[in-house]
């Protein structure tokens, strides 16, 4: 009886060949004999395999001579063969219990003196491919990998455009949530509900950040109980059945949050508007984080500013390119990033504001599409 497909993937056999003749061709021109990556976000991007992260050993190996063939347990042959892996022409290569595979992994690669592996791999598999291989010095094969994940095609533009929309769907349900006497947790919840109703197939991070909470970047949920004049910082984001991440903060209150942080919040909204206004190819990332930084600074909120500008997003929420103080690394179309600058004082409150945008050949396109306004609840 036939293999069944039952994962699909918006993109093709043509993308994935593409993207793993890309990080062969980068491994040779720097000496490297062979690239290994392990489950995570670069395998399913080279070969449309969404492999689970276990304790045995699943590798691609894509020799830089030679062709390219995946070593998997054998529970988890069909799951490979049910992936666009079926398509690829790559040897899967069946491990049972009781065998190596790392020295599998090395009888594939006979002689290879260099070998490159994933920056997510366990340390544990690292170190066992180095007592497999012991005369190959290894490196970390991002160097490699991401700029080419970095310059996204037209079809992951779009999955990213999907994504967005989805998580901009549930944002402006948001407000119907957000009444004093409830917890940051039952909103949480019921925003985690929307996220898989909207059409992620996960979610990845719900922040509710309720009035002091807004001060701490990356606080969660908890049990505080929302009170009358609270802002919200409710950053949240999943990922997509093609494998492509959203994120998106927006700020509301719940009734009126006085004077004061209404004023910072205006200086927040222009702060974020210059970047959004600077980002383009050719620009700097340092400039789009020092367009905000120097207007928050202006205004007396700079040291309030804690943390970077940006990440870049695609099948990870956070990867190439950073948009960080000083850094040169000029943005290029395709470049997909975050744009979120932030004020934090703490034991009072918080705001940020966040959107996903990709460089266009002239400047930006946003991801996010919901107002940047603060939003008040009555």
């Amino acid at each position: 009886m036939p293999y069944i497909k039952t994962v699909k993937s918006e993109f093709g056999t043509a993308d994935f060949l593409s993207r793993m003749d890309k990080v062969k061709s980068a491994a040779r021109a720097v000496g490297i004999d062979a690239v290994l990556v392990t489950p995570g976000a670069d395998l399913r991007y080279l070969t449309g395999y969404d492999a689970k992260a276990l304790e045995r050993l699943t590798c691609l190996v894509i020799p830089t001579h030679g062709d390219a063939s995946i070593v998997v347990p054998n529970l988890e042959v069909l799951a490979a063969l049910a992936s666009p892996i079926a398509d690829l022409g790559l040897p899967v290569i069946g491990c049972g219990e009781g065998q190596d595979p790392y020295a599998r992994v090395a009888d594939l690669l006979p002689g290879a003196l260099s070998i490159a592996v994933d920056d997510h791999m366990w340390a544990s598999k690292v170190l066992r491919l180095k007592a497999a291989m012991p005369d190959a010095e290894q490196q970390l094969a991002g160097g490699l990998i991401e700029p080419i994940r970095m310059r996204k095609d037209a079809r992951e533009i779009a999955a990213l455009r999907r994504a967005g929309a989805a998580i901009d769907r549930v944002h402006a349900q948001v407000p119907a949530l957000l009444r004093v006497g409830r917890t940051e947790r039952e909103v949480g919840r019921d925003i985690a509900e929307l996220i898989i109703s909207e059409g992620h197939v996960s979610v990845d991070f719900v922040i509710v950040a309720a009035g002091a909470n807004g001060a701490s970047p990356h606080h969660d949920v908890s049990d505080y109980v929302i009170q009358f004049g609270d802002a919200v910082v409710v950053d949240i984001g999943g990922t997509m059945p093609d494998g492509y991440c959203s994120d998106c903060t927006r700020m509301y209150a719940v009734g009126d949050p006085g004077q004061e942080y209404l004023a910072k919040y205006d200086i927040l909204f222009d702060a974020q508007k210059n970047s959004r206004e600077m980002a383009r190819p050719g620009v700097s990332a340092g400039s789009v984080d020092a367009a905000a930084r120097s207007h928050l600074d202006e205004h007396g909120l700079g040291e309030l500013f804690i943390h970077r500008t940006g990440h870049g997003i695609g099948m990870q929420t956070h990867e190439e390119p950073y948009i960080y103080q000083g850094n040169p690394f000029l943005l290029e179309p395709g470049m997909a990033f975050s744009i979120e600058p932030g004020f934090y004082d703490e034991g009072r409150f918080g705001a940020r504001i966040e959107d996903i945008v990709v460089c266009t050949e002239t400047g930006i396109e946003s991801m996010n599409n919901q107002p940047h306004e603060l939003v008040v609840v009555d």
